[in-house]
């Protein structure tokens, strides 16, 4: 009996008729820009939880010298 966390991930053919479906779907053309995006989205993402992490760090250096 397997797992249900094995039961919700895709195997082999499952991966190839996802990949088929989004050719279909999208087109060859149009799949590099959508994985420019995601790439532009994922970046800016990580620029923004960098950002928030050094605003707390910087915040938290604050209140030490204050103590």
């Amino acid at each position: 009996m397997k797992s249900l966390f094995a039961l919700g991930m895709p195997g082999g053919w499952e991966w190839v008729i996802i990949i088929l479906v989004v050719l279909i779907f999208f087109g060859a053309k149009k799949i590099p820009e959508l994985a420019r995006g995601l790439g532009r989205g994922i970046r800016e993402f990580k620029d923004a939880t960098k950002e928030i992490k050094k605003d707390i760090d910087d915040s938290s250096k604050l209140e030490d010298e204050k103590k």
